[in-house]
């Protein structure tokens, strides 16, 4: 599943992982994410995210 990367503060969004403390399961792919889901550690919002692969290319 493809990772995503915040552009705000660099947290890395792993689908593998989720995202437990926001209410998100292990395996739920960022598109399933809900749009008002936020960066657990800055707060950016869902759209300053970039898949993982387009950083630095």
């Amino acid at each position: 599943m493809q990772k995503y990367v915040c552009s705000i503060c660099g947290y890395v969004y792993d689908p593998e992982q989720g995202d437990p403390e926001s209410g998100i399961e292990p395996g739920t792919p960022f598109e399933a994410i809900p749009e008002d889901w936020v960066c657990p550690v800055c707060g950016a919002e869902k759209s300053d995210f970039e898949p993982v692969e387009s950083i630095g290319r």
